[in-house]
This record gives C-alpha cells, sequence and structure tokens, in this order.
C-alpha cells in the first residue's frame, strides 16, 4: 500500500489519550496528552490538543513541552513588518500551491485563521483542477484528509507571508506518492498554470525519493514544467523533505539505510527550501540564532542527488557538493518543536486549531518571501537559484548563515550546519527586511 507523501509532521489533537507511543524512529514528547498516529507516507503525525481557540506559545510549552508559533510570531521572526509598512506586501502577485485532491474548506479555512490572527483576507482565493475532475472528497480517506490538511498549511502560510497575494490553490486528481505515481497530473496542472500565465511563484510541499524511480529516464520525462516555469520567469520551490539525510523506500513507510535525496527539491530548475528550528519569545523575537531542524518528529532533508550533476550555480560551492547537484538551496521554519498554528475544517469531526511542523511549512513560507520580491522589482523573477548563490557572495545580503545542528535521522548519518553553505541548511534562512530587496535587485 502507498501513501501521499506531502512534507509534513503534524500535530492536531487527542488530549483525552493517556500515555505515549511512537511511530518509527520519532519519539513521542513526553506528556501523557500526546500520541503518535499513522503518518501520511512515512513522515510522524503527532496529535495533541485540539482548540477551538488558537494556543499560545506558553500553553504548547505547558501541555506538550514543544513551542508553537502563531503568524504574527513568525511574521516578526523574518522582519515581514518592515516591508509592509513600506507597501511591500504581495500585491498583485499570485503564489499557487500544488497539492493532490486539495481542500474543500480551504477558502473558508483561510478566512477563519486571518480573523484570528488579525491578517486581511487575499485578494482571491481560489481553486482550479486543470489536470482533471477531483474524486469525491472524503474526510474519512485518511490519503485525502492528510492532503487537504497539507493544501491548508500551504495556503495559510503563503499568505501569512505576503498577506495581500493572491492564493491559487492547484489540485490533481491523484495522489503523488513515492516514485512516479502522481507527478504526470501535477506536470499537467503546473504546465496549465504556467501557460495561462496564472502565478508568479510556484510552491511544492511534496516530494519522492529520487531512488525510488524505476529510471532516471522517468524522471527526467517528468520536468517539462521546470523547463517551462524557466522560459516564462516563473519561481518554482520544492521542500527537501522531513527525515533529514534518508527519505522514503517505495512502500512509504520505512527510510533507506543509507543517505538518499528527493525530487523535486533535487531539480537544478527548483529551489530546493530545507528546515530550521526558531526559538521565538511570545512577540516572534528570537531568543537564540536558528538551528538546523531536527527535534526527534524529523528532521530538514538535505543531500546530494544521484542524478543531477553539480550545476554551474553551485560551481564554489565543489567542495561540499562534489560533482553532483546539492540541496537544500535555503531554509526556513519547519520544526515539530517550533511549529505553526493552523485551522482546519475539512472534517467535520475534527475542526479547529492545530499545530504542524515539517518542509511542507518551509516552502509556502519562501514562496511568500518570493511574492514580496516580485512586488518588489515590479516584475516576476523567475528562476532563483542563479541570483540566490551569486547573492550569497555579497555583503548585506539578508541571507542568516545557520551554523549549528545536523540532519542525522533513522539511524543515518546526516551533514553538519558549518560556515557558509552546507548540506543541512543550504545557504541559510533570511532577514526580509535585506533579503527581498537585495534578492529583487540581483535576480533583476
Amino acid at each position: 500500500m502507498q501513501f501521499s507523501n506531502p512534507r509534513v509532521a503534524r500535530l492536531i489533537g487527542v488530549a483525552a489519550l493517556v500515555g505515549a507511543s511512537t511511530i518509527g524512529a520519532a519519539p513521542a514528547v513526553a506528556t501523557a496528552a500526546v500520541v503518535a498516529t499513522p503518518a501520511v507516507a512515512h513522515h510522524h503525525i503527532y496529535r495533541l490538543g485540539l482548540r477551538a481557540a488558537p494556543p499560545t506559545t506558553a500553553d504548547c510549552q505547558a501541555q506538550f513541552q514543544i513551542n508553537c508559533y502563531s503568524p504574527n510570531q513568525i511574521e516578526k521572526a523574518y522582519n515581514t513588518p518592515s516591508l509592509y509598512n513600506k507597501g511591500i506586501t504581495g500585491r498583485g502577485r499570485t503564489i499557487a500551491v500544488v497539492d493532490s485532491f486539495g481542500s474543500p474548506t480551504v477558502a473558508k479555512d483561510l478566512h477563519t485563521f486571518d480573523r484570528a490572527f488579525g491578517l486581511p483576507d487575499p485578494p482571491s482565493i481560489k481553486t482550479i483542477t486543470p489536470a482533471g475532475k477531483l474524486p469525491p472528497f472524503d474526510p474519512k480517506n485518511s490519503d485525502m484528509n492528510g492532503w487537504a490538511f497539507e493544501t491548508t498549511l500551504d495556503a495559510e502560510y503563503a499568505h501569512a507571508m505576503a498577506p495581500e497575494a493572491n492564493i491559487l490553490v492547484v489540485a490533481t486528481p491523484v495522489s503523488e506518492t513515492e516514485g512516479v505515481q502522481g507527478f504526470p497530473e501535477i506536470v499537467k496542472a503546473e504546465n496549465y498554470v504556467i501557460n495561462h500565465k496564472l502565478a508568479d511563484v510556484i510552491s511544492q510541499s511534496f516530494g519522492a525519493t529520487e531512488n525510488t524511480f524505476p529510471s532516471k529516464k522517468s524522471l527526467l520525462d517528468l520536468r517539462s514544467a521546470f523547463k517551462n516555469a524557466k522560459s516564462h520567469h516563473v519561481t518554482v520551490l520544492g521542500s527537501s523533505g522531513d527525515a533529514g539525510a534518508t527519505d522514503a523506500e517505495l512502500d512509504g513507510t520505512t527510510d533507506y539505510p543509507y543517505r538518499v535525496t528527493s525530487w523535486p527539491d533535487s531539480d537544478p530548475l527548483v529551489t530546493g527550501v530545507g528546515g530550521t528550528q526558531l526559538n521565538l519569545d511570545a512577540k516572534g523575537n528570537r531568543i537564540t540564532p536558528d538551528v538546523v531542524w531536527n527535534d526527534g518528529y524529523g528532521a530538514g532533508g538535505g543531500g546530494k542527488s544521484i542524478f543531477f550533476p553539480r550545476p554551474a550555480f553551485q560551481d564554489r560551492e565543489r567542495k561540499i557538493v562534489g560533482d553532483a547537484r546539492g540541496v537544500p538551496d535555503i531554509s526556513l521554519s519547519a520544526a515539530v518543536d517550533g511549529g505553526v498554528i493552523v485551522y482546519t475544517s475539512y472534517d467535520p469531526s475534527d475542526v479547529g486549531y492545530g499545530i504542524v511542523g515539517g518542509t511542507s511549512e518551509a516552502s509556502p513560507l519562501f514562496g511568500g518571501v518570493v511574492a514580496l520580491a516580485d512586488q518588489y522589482a515590479h516584475k516576476k523573477l523567475g528562476d532563483l537559484n542563479g541570483p540566490l548563490y551569486k547573492l550569497s557572495t555579497q555583503t548585506r545580503n539578508g541571507i542568516v548563515d545557520v551554523t549549528s545542528g545536523n540532519n542525522s535521522f533513522d539511524g543515518v548519518t546526516g551533514f553538519s550546519a558549518k560556515k557558509g553553505y552546507d548540506l543541512a541548511s543550504g545557504l541559510g534562512t533570511v532577514n526580509t527586511k535585506t533579503f527581498v530587496p537585495a534578492l529583487a535587485d540581483q535576480a533583476g
């Protein structure tokens, strides 16, 4: 049996349960109110206390011994209010989030989310299905349920970073799993978005381990949308995964016992977004510097591609990547201990605010950052990898180096953060006050 593969380690709520259990390599939080339940793909779902009102960081610390953050705290952490105050809010730009099945309540849930946190509704949020009619949504179907949660996370946190950008949910009718399955429909849908000029940036919070494809050709045959995006100056992002230096085997549940990486984040035409762990106070100020996400629930994906050679933009990093394409390129918040608050209602039996971590969070967050940069530049910036790596060599670039932590996970020794580029955090994370204008100037 296969499972969908969104990059998400999820926390959403069962407060009445007593005791703790673990799935796979991820230990449960040390509290009597936690239970681990089977995950979407090989990632780990943790249910904490579902709430009718959003929890505070103090609530999560007291009840679950983890940190959790609101969109307001995340905005403060990445310094986006400094841009909002100058009118850089993403207005006039569109972020496309691509997900199997989508969510029937995503627009309504985003509105509730906005009311709770004092955010404006986006100018537009709509769902399109260019790859074919969706099957009827069944909240009891764990696959659809997981993708609905993923869709909601993508929409809410792309919007949180770029509150006046349009949100386009691109839903496909076949679940993406390991290997080729689901990708032909995704490619068709993304080509439609690009050809019809519907988005400035595409965020993909899913991936399949490169080793699960039957051949190199079977993967290369799925690249048409990325080539199309480059020629149309559309930025494409991909989450780097939640299992550190390993990732799922074809069964979708077992991790490889050695280093692997995933696609599409490994594609040179895609900007791979890895994961960090933030330590914030109640207002969103940093208490300590960001580290590589590796909190026991999961770890930020990173490593070397087995299919793609080192691209020219990584020539300066040849000592790290060797002859292979290395990922991630950049990293943002993804930790479960430091998860973000999400509101969902697609399942009538499971309505409310929960907590989520995973690089599924990091990719839409960076999608919002790109929308801000597009607005600042007054145009689509397109393929970011060349400009991003050039920017890293300049002063006052807004890239904040991550120098602590590693992505060893599930018995597989990973990579350690270090000064400069590394295979745990990429180039680092961002301070948008400086990063957005610098990226706009470099890519422009």
